[in-house]
């Protein structure tokens, strides 16, 4: 979740973490913090809140050191504070440490460390790594640092500098993200591709276990022992752009309306010949006919997705389908054979529950495929297969695109399950592919006119409350409204299947409630009105998404934002975006931060 950023070379250190951290922030901006390298000391500073904060102290501050590391914290142990700031530093100041993690043994290994002597400053599971490496250093800090990690259980992501060892950090991970470049200016290290890309289209994903040791002239690895190795290096193909708001308002509005990019960016190259492929899936088509199950596994909007993957693949390949939240799914001991297939879905690849149920369910048997938006990410790595949804990167906490490209890769995986069992024949599977790239165009028409959307977001400005109902597709699309709503307005939302409304929901009605109902055309259309008008009944303020031409829906709904008519196996993707503008717009009318909302962070590294 944290952000780590580090730096050695001939620019001015304080300079590059800044900037570096600002791109990261969206992995948490509880506190922020840099230590710098000069003259034979650190200088480490803190701010509580986000990296402007911070950015505006050191702006001021006069050091020209050339080597530091740089981080932004999303609290996990200890609250938001200065004190509980990073980097943490050794009693004698001469060693700082940033980590992205969880130290799970930090209580033991603190209770030992004060016994011994050492002197703790903050509440942080982190701050028992300088010490640890403290106590291990003789002059070695790559040796101390290994010998640190040797007594850790948990994960991390680690950038360690030392006064002793000018121009040098050191870093290494476990179940955490860290990249490195090295480009014409120096050495750079971060916790995501988009705070090194501008030194280095080449870049290094570390391994677990391994070490970098960064120089200003370059940087070489090790293995835990200190044995030299080479690192795999991959090139990174996206615009720096994708770190730049582009004259929208905010990220939020920018990512929006890349959507249509993404679906067409998604799909190129995956009909040749009229045949549709994704030779990344890594398996036969023998090996396709075999599955006969399914298991999707993914948190928070992944999850939502899964939903929507769920009845396609049920609908078109006639395989039975589970979808489950990874960290429950972990915990459990589900039934697994080599003839079933688990899909990954994780917007940044680093999940920390989805990872460990990747792990657990290839030591059962089972492939597993990966659908992520980040290259080289670690459920990218473990898993057989990959599709990569062709977001690129990502900036508001909130995700919009990456569940689009994850809506549409699982669209297509859909398919060529159902083209492996027979269940379509090759000309359905080109008319749905067809019908599958055409929603780009209908969502740049929903995006060309946001009028209704906004007047619609205005009335619910005041609320406390809103409830979300659909039927079929629309139920799966609901539960990605809501968690939206909540998200970035802090405006308490749930979803339910409409005919659940009178199994209790509806008691939560009263005058002026808003209840937003996705009402596109469907099988369950007229049973979706009918929950509309039992809403409008009592009293309820009701928000329908309908299809262009439905001129039924307005006698029973206040506002309606409608979309362009399409099948309904694809009407999550259509509805998805005026969902996503709603929420964006009320969340601005109540004066909240759309791209960082409070307390949540973009990657969830940590359990």
């Amino acid at each position: 979740m944290c952000g780590i950023v580090g730096y050695t070379g001939g620019k001015m250190a304080k300079d590059v973490l800044i900037e570096g951290l600002e791109r990261l922030e969206y992995r948490g901006y509880d506190s922020a913090g840099i230590a710098l390298q000069d003259a034979g000391k650190l200088t480490v500073v803190h701010r509580v809140g986000k990296v402007s904060g911070l950015a505006e102290v050191v702006r001021f501050l006069d050091n020209p050191g050339t080597c530091g590391i740089g981080h932004t914290r999303w609290a996990t142990h200890g609250a938001p504070s200065e004190r509980n700031a990073h980097p943490h530093t050794s009693c004698n100041g001469d060693i700082a440490v940033v980590h992205n993690g969880i130290i799970e043994n930090f209580a033991e290994l603190r209770e030992r460390l004060e016994k011994a002597g050492h002197v703790f400053t903050s509440d942080t599971d982190t701050e028992v790594v300088a010490h640890l490496i403290e106590e291990a250093y003789e002059g070695d800090l790559r040796a101390a640092l290994a010998a640190a990690c040797s007594q850790i259980v948990g994960a991390y992501g680690l950038a360690v500098v030392c006064a002793q060892e000018p121009g040098r950090i050191v870093v290494t991970r476990k179940d955490s993200p860290i990249v490195l470049a090295h480009g014409d200016a120096g050495s750079y290290v971060a916790s995501d591709i988009i705070a090194v890309i501008e030194a280095s289209r080449d870049v290094t994903v570390l391994g677990d276990g391994q070490f970098a040791i960064m120089e200003p002239d370059g940087i070489s690895y090790t293995d835990a022992e200190g044995n030299p190795i080479e690192p795999k290096i991959m090139h990174v193909d996206w615009d720096i752009d994708v770190a730049e708001k582009g004259g929208y308002p905010d990220f939020m509005m920018k990512e929006i309306h890349e959507q249509p990019r993404v679906v067409r960016d998604t799909l190129a190259g995956r009909m040749t010949n009229g045949v549709l492929s994704i030779e990344e899936l890594g398996m036969t088509l023998e090996e396709l006919r075999l599955i006969d199950r399914v298991y999707i596994i993914a948190c928070g909007t992944s999850y939502h997705a899964g939903l929507i993957a769920r009845q396609l693949i049920e609908g078109w390949s006639r395989i039975p389908v589970e979808v489950e939240v990874a960290s429950e799914f972990r915990y459990r001991n589900p039934i697994i054979t080599p003839s079933t297939l688990v899909v990954a879905v994780s917007q940044s690849g680093e999940t920390a529950d989805t990872l460990a149920a990747i792990r657990d369910a290839r030591i059962k048997g089972a492939k597993v495929f990966g659908i992520t938006n980040v290259i080289g990410s670690p459920v990218a790595r473990e898993s057989d297969g990959v599709i990569y949804t062709k977001a690129n990167k990502e900036i508001a906490v909130a995700s919009t695109k990456s569940f689009l490209g994850q809506v549409v890769s699982l669209t297509l995986l859909a398919m060529v399950l159902a083209q492996a069992k027979g269940k379509l024949s090759i000309p359905q599977i080109r008319l749905l592919f067809k019908e599958l790239a055409d929603t780009a165009e209908q969502i740049e028409m929903i995006l060309s006119d946001t009028t209704d959307i906004d007047r619609a977001a205005l009335a619910c400005k005041d609320a406390h409350d809103a409830l979300f109902i659909g039927r079929g597709m629309g139920a799966a699309i609901c539960y990605e409204g809501a968690l939206k709503l909540k998200e970035i307005s802090y405006l308490h939302a749930e979803a339910y299947a409409a005919g659940e409304m009178k199994h209790g929901p509806i008691a939560l009605l009263t005058d002026g409630f808003p209840v937003i109902a996705v009402a596109t055309q469907s099988p369950v259309y007229d049973k979706v009105v009918s929950n509309i008008q039992e809403s409008k009944a009592r009293g309820a303020l009701v928000i329908a998404v309908a299809t262009e031409g439905d001129e039924e829906i307005s006698r029973y709904a206040d506002y309606v934002m409608y979309v362009p008519k399409v099948r309904d196996a694809f009407s999550p993707i259509i509805a998805s975006v005026p969902l996503q503008l709603f929420a964006r717009a009320v969340a601005i009318a109540r004066g909240c931060d759309v791209d960082k909302p409070r307390n949540l962070a973009k990657s969830v590294t940590v359990e």
